[in-house]
């Protein structure tokens, strides 16, 4: 392979790693991609849980205006600021979810990648990309450097 017509230095395989190395640190980072989706649900749970908790203060308000005031006494004390697991409010499942599992997780993909495959990421999305490029097709350049590389333009010029 052209050393200008292929992946950056930092996406090649280096010496010595075998195929079935290279396919485990991409599932493993595709097992963390999901774990970043999960935890960006998870941080959605937390704002939208505390958005709805917020608004109960409105809520409040509303049925003392209304002259409900035994419901508004409910809502206060029954829902307004109650854990919704015993203990907790969303913020500290969140940050017991990071500390236990997230950050562990992390850490352990990192160094895989440092010690497998000596730091180089994405090694087997790299490949798969070098497999399914046209070669010559100024839309399916290894890199953003390269030339002939065609420049983005503004939508439906």
């Amino acid at each position: 392979m052209d050393e200008l017509d292929g992946p950056d230095h930092r996406h090649r395989r280096p010496p010595g790693v075998d195929d079935e190395t290279v396919e485990a640190l991409g599932s493993l980072s595709k097992a963390l991609e999901t774990i970043e989706r999960a935890r960006g649900h998870l941080y959605a749970f937390h704002q939208l849980t505390g958005t709805a908790d917020l608004e109960l203060d409105r809520t409040v308000g509303l049925l003392r205006g209304a002259g409900h005031e035994s419901w508004a006494e409910r809502v206060e004390t029954e829902i307004l600021g109650r854990n919704v697991i015993p203990g907790h409010w969303t913020f500290q499942i969140v940050e017991a979810y990071d500390g236990t599992y997230y950050r562990a997780f992390r850490q352990l993909e990192r160094e895989a990648v440092r010690q497998l495959a000596d730091g180089r990421d994405h090694l087997y999305e790299a490949e798969m990309k070098e497999a399914r490029r046209t070669r010559d097709h100024p839309d399916h350049t290894a890199r953003p450097d390269t030339p002939g590389a065609r420049t983005p333009t503004a939508p439906f010029d």
